[in-house]
Order: C-alpha cells, then sequence, then structure tokens
C-alpha cells in the first residue's frame, strides 16, 4: 500500500500521480461509453416495436373527400340549341305538294352540315326585313344540304337539313325562306323536276336569320312526296315514285348545295 501512496522510481512522484490520473480518466470514460452504448440500442428497440417513448402511435390515414354524385358537365360546351328561328314562316306548299321547314339556330356540334359544322356562341335569330346587319356572302358564308335518311320506306316524308355556316369574324344575315334560299327536287334518271319550295310556298316567302360569327343555323324542310308547279298550278306529274332523287337548294350569293336519296319500293 505505501508504494500506492508515495511512488518508487527514478522519476519525481507528482509524474507517477499525474499518469495515474490519467488512467483513471480513461477507463472512467470507457465506463461511460460502454454504459450509454447500452442504454441507446435498448432504447431504439423500444421504440421500433412500441413508436416513440414506448408508446403505440396509430398509422396516419387519408380520409377521401366527397364523391360527386352526377356529371361534373351537365351541358356539352359550345352553347346551346334554339329552335323555332324560322320555324313557323318557313313552310311552303305546292298545288298537291307540301314541304314544311323549322327553323334552328346552333352554337355546338353541327348536325345539319355535309362538313360536320361546328359553330361557336350564338344563335341564329329571326330577324325584321330591312334589317342593317350585312349579308352573307360566298368566302364567308356557305350552305351545306343534307337528307336526314339515305333511304325512305314507302309513306315515309324525307327530311333536309340545310344548314348555312358562318366562318367570319362578324355575324351576317341569310334568307332561308322557301322564295330565297330555293329547294327543288329532281328524278335522278330522268333530271325532272318535281318539285320547288319557289312554286307555291305558304305564308312568308323570305325568312331573315342571323348567322353568328364562328357558327352555323339549321332549317329543315319536310317533303310530302307531292309534285308542285309554278304560281301554285296542277302538276303534270303525281307523286313521286320509288327511285334515286337529288335535292339541291340554291340563295342569293351563297354556293349552292346538294344532296342526294333514295325512295324505296314496297
Amino acid at each position: 500500500m505505501g508504494s500506492l501512496r508515495n511512488p518508487i522510481g527514478p522519476l519525481p512522484s507528482t509524474i507517477y500521480w499525474r499518469r495515474r490520473a490519467v488512467l483513471l480518466s480513461m477507463v472512467a470514460l470507457l465506463a461511460l461509453l460502454i454504459v450509454w452504448a447500452v442504454n441507446s440500442g435498448g432504447g431504439g428497440s423500444k421504440t421500433g416495436a412500441g413508436g416513440s417513448n414506448g408508446k403505440d402511435t396509430a398509422p396516419s390515414s387519408i380520409t377521401p373527400g366527397p364523391s360527386g354524385s352526377g356529371p361534373a358537365i351537365s351541358q356539352h360546351p359550345g352553347g346551346r340549341d334554339e329552335s323555332g328561328a324560322g320555324g313557323d314562316d318557313g313552310s311552303s306548299d305546292g298545288a298537291n305538294g307540301d314541304a314544311s321547314g323549322s327553323g334552328s339556330g346552333s352554337a355546338g356540334p353541327g348536325a345539319g352540315s355535309d362538313d360536320g359544322a361546328k359553330g361557336g356562341t350564338g344563335a341564329g335569330d329571326r330577324l325584321p326585313a330591312g334589317s342593317s346587319l350585312p349579308d352573307c356572302t360566298t368566302g364567308g358564308v356557305t350552305l351545306t344540304l343534307r337528307s336526314v335518311h339515305n333511304s325512305y320506306a314507302p309513306g315515309e316524308k324525307p327530311k333536309f337539313e340545310l344548314a348555312a355556316k358562318n366562318t367570319t369574324a362578324k355575324d351576317c344575315k341569310v334568307d332561308l325562306g322557301p322564295k330565297s334560299a330555293v329547294l327543288t327536287i329532281t328524278q335522278a334518271s330522268s333530271d325532272t323536276e318535281i318539285w320547288s319550295s319557289a312554286d307555291c310556298p305558304k305564308g312568308a316567302g323570305s325568312v331573315l336569320l342571323r348567322v353568328p360569327a364562328g357558327a352555323h343555323i339549321t332549317q329543315t324542310i319536310e317533303w310530302d312526296r307531292k309534285a308542285s308547279a309554278p304560281e301554285c298550278a296542277t302538276p303534270k306529274t303525281g307523286p313521286a315514285t320509288p327511285g334515286t332523287y337529288l335535292v339541291e337548294a340554291k340563295a342569293p350569293q351563297l354556293p349552292k348545295a346538294q344532296a342526294s336519296f333514295v325512295l324505296a319500293k314496297d
């Protein structure tokens, strides 16, 4: 024990005491490191098993929002169809033949044109006589004509859709009345004219309609298969017989449009 309290050696005793202090400090530090490592490993396993501080933590969840019960869009984009723009006054009949017409302005996809015309906004409003709106002319407005069906059964009345498409940036007016936008029906085999909307129109012969910029309007005409004659005279021929027919539309300052259809046999 004396050697512990009084170090023996060639060096001064203070040096030995310093060496002993450094050694004890290193031992104490090593012990602290061991204790820390043991505690750190145990705490980490507890946390991993039961969450932080040894307590169970419920997993987080995301609650979806309410789902829609109906369609997101209730109407097709591009506007709405408006009927009756030239309805009552767009009818015509011959002495024995009759064709009724109804007009509509369309701002959505075009159903009455051969080229699938699509319009923007607006509708074909009926205009008064003498309207200052500029006339629709070739280059900015085109006429298209189509038969609703390719073939019609016996007794079924053919229907045609006449559309005016405005590709300009300004509104214009077009006359789709039976005396202005004249429809004629001829027999394809003989080129004989059977019926014309200008022969004996009923009501107003003029139907001025607004064609909005970038849109189109459609006029529907129904033919009762009967022949007509100018000035409401008695036709020389009877009702149309089965076969192929051509229908043509002509309007002032606009290119003509044509379509064909078939009247089927019994």
